[in-house]
C-alpha cells in the first residue's frame, strides 16, 4: 500500500506540470496568432517551432519572440 501512495504522489505532480506547460504551451500559440510580426513568414515558423517542438518552442518563443514582433505605439 506504501508502494501505491508514493507513485500516487509523483503522478499528481507529473500530471499537474503537464498541465501547466499546456496551458504555457497554449499562451505561446494564442500570442504567436494574435501577433503581427515584421516579416510575414515569422507567424508561420513560430507556429511550425510550436506544433514541432512541443518541448521547448515555448521556452524558445518566449526568449526570442519578442525580437521580431511589430509594435506600434
Amino acid at each position: 500500500m506504501l508502494f501505491i501512495n508514493n507513485i500516487g504522489g509523483g503522478f499528481i505532480i507529473l500530471f499537474l506540470f503537464s498541465i501547466l506547460y499546456f496551458i504555457f504551451w497554449v499562451y505561446c500559440l494564442v500570442d504567436v496568432l494574435r501577433s503581427e510580426f515584421k516579416d510575414p513568414n515569422m507567424k508561420l515558423i513560430w507556429v511550425l517551432i510550436l506544433v514541432f517542438a512541443q518541448g521547448i518552442g515555448p521556452i524558445v518563443y518566449i526568449l526570442m519572440g519578442n525580437s521580431g514582433k511589430k509594435y506600434s505605439y
